[in-house]
């Protein structure tokens, strides 16, 4: 019975994990996107901090995945 709620807090951890994660890249994506449309001239730029905070984000689900079992 031990083993069968530990199996489930762990899988409640990763889920949680992975939601923060896609919250994460899904706000960056929208501000980046609102930050093009207000100075275009700067997407080259926007687009490589949003690839980089994306990439924070996604860290957040690996942890979550492989570190909390």
């Amino acid at each position: 019975m031990h083993h069968i709620i530990a199996e489930m807090t762990g899988s409640i951890q990763g889920a949680l994990g992975c939601l923060g994660a896609a919250l994460g890249v899904g706000f960056v994506g929208t501000k980046a996107v609102e930050a093009v449309g207000r100075n275009p001239g700067a997407s080259g730029k926007i687009l490589v901090q949003g690839i980089i905070g994306m990439a924070f984000a996604e860290a957040v689900a690996f942890y979550a995945l492989f570190l909390g079992k």
